[in-house]
């Protein structure tokens, strides 16, 4: 693949205080952590707009206490709901997916993009295309849309910080001024849930246990990626349009203890590694802040309590999802795409108890097979890739 991955250290941040943030996806895991921070640390921050999806009580109140200057909901059928629950403030209030991508324009100097799935990839894009330093939460943005997405940020000068705990882990310890000196990046993942269980095990898993991390709190859909380790694969493809290096230069390690976050292994035999607690808190206050560090209330990170740091090579068998990521990044073009909207359709089904555990690689798979490596030379092309992978993967979902 002549690819040429972003070089995300070339980064030039406003060091005035107060920076304005806006946060695309206040209301999930990420955007409550990105909101904690910022309200204990008043003096830093200023809010231009959080959005959410659904939940407008929530939405309603961390606009009141961040006094942000907007506050978005991307259901129309909340609008009056948000209006009620805001009257007497001069918090502007819209809603609607174009409301979204409004939000995303306003002039932040710095965008939390924490949308989940491929909903997040046009806000996203709206924030990149007026040259703002974006926080990437939203994997799927260089999953879904990667050399799309990537000339997007070149082409409007626009800076993206990683925030998945792995890619933040790398992006600390990575030599960019020697990137050829690096032997291999090494993405570390906890295993999920059942990266002790039986394949006949598996198949009987519910919802409600796949939901249940071992180390992270997280929302559904990424708990239930991470237990599949579709979670790993897509931070696999995620880092090779993140760092300047070649696919077969990405490891996965499974570290039960999530204490190492990732590493980089160089060709002197030296592995510079990033530790910390399994507190999402950290890698987004250290986007948030760039190039200085903040304090949060994350909790130290005690070695002699833990004692034991294990590690061991990810099961194909019982977890083909990394395999199939491989695939598709190696395939190109359309590939990663449709792994993501089979994946996204699969996870939805799941939780709604129509499929089983096991069903959902199953049908990722499929779908990924039955699909060309059409190329993608801009957004349309992005979102009709997007719209097929889903349509077949629902197809092969009605078979069951």
């Amino acid at each position: 693949m002549d690819v040429t991955p972003l070089r995300i250290d070339q980064i030039t941040i406003p060091d005035a205080a107060p920076r304005s943030v806006t946060i695309l996806g206040s209301t999930g895991s990420v955007g409550c952590n990105t909101v904690e921070l910022i309200e204990k640390n008043p003096e830093l921050f200023t809010v231009e707009a959080l959005t959410a999806n659904v939940n407008v009580q929530l939405l309603a109140d961390q606009a009141r206490r961040l006094k942000s200057k907007s506050a978005v909901l991307a259901d129309p059928a909340g609008y009056q709901d948000l209006k009620r629950a805001l009257a007497g403030t001069n918090i502007h209030v819209a809603a609607g997916p174009n409301a979204i991508i409004e939000a995303a324009e306003q002039p932040a100097d710095w965008v939390m993009a924490s949308i989940v799935g491929a909903a997040g990839l046009k806000p996203t894009l709206s924030a990149v295309r007026r040259g703002a330093t974006i926080g990437l939460a939203n994997k799927e943005c260089l999953v879904s849309a990667g050399d799309v997405f990537v000339r997007e940020v070149s082409d409007h000068n626009a800076t993206l910080i990683p925030v998945d705990s792995e890619h933040s882990a790398i992006f600390q310890v990575f030599d960019f001024d020697n990137a050829e000196r690096v032997h291999r990046v090494i993405l570390t993942a906890s295993g999920g849930p059942f990266r002790e269980s039986t394949l006949a095990e598996m198949e009987s898993v519910t919802p409600e246990q796949a939901v249940a991390h071992p180390n992270w709190d997280m929302g559904a859909k990424i708990s239930v990626d991470s237990a599949t380790m579709m979670n790993k694969g897509l931070e696999l493809i995620e880092a090779f349009h993140l760092f300047p290096v070649s696919s077969d230069q990405i490891e996965i390690l499974v570290h039960p203890q999530s204490v190492i976050h990732s590493m980089v292994d160089y060709v002197d035999g030296s592995v510079l590694a990033q530790l910390g607690t399994p507190d999402m808190r950290t890698p987004i206050a250290y986007a948030l802040a760039w190039p200085k560090r903040m304090s949060t209330s994350a909790p130290r990170l005690e070695l002699e309590e833990i004692a034991t740091l294990t590690f061991e090579a990810p099961d194909p068998v019982r977890f083909p999802a990394l395999s199939l990521a491989r695939q598709a990044l190696e395939i190109g073009g359309a590939a990663p795409t449709v792994l993501n909207a089979a994946n996204e359709v699969a996870v939805g089904h799941f939780l709604n108890k129509r499929i089983g555990f096991l069903d959902i690689v199953r049908i990722v798979e499929e779908t990924l097979n039955a699909t060309t490596a059409t190329r993608l030379g801009n957004l349309d092309d992005v979102t009709e890739a997007d719209g097929e992978g889903r349509r077949n993967a629902e197809d092969l979902i009605s078979e069951l």
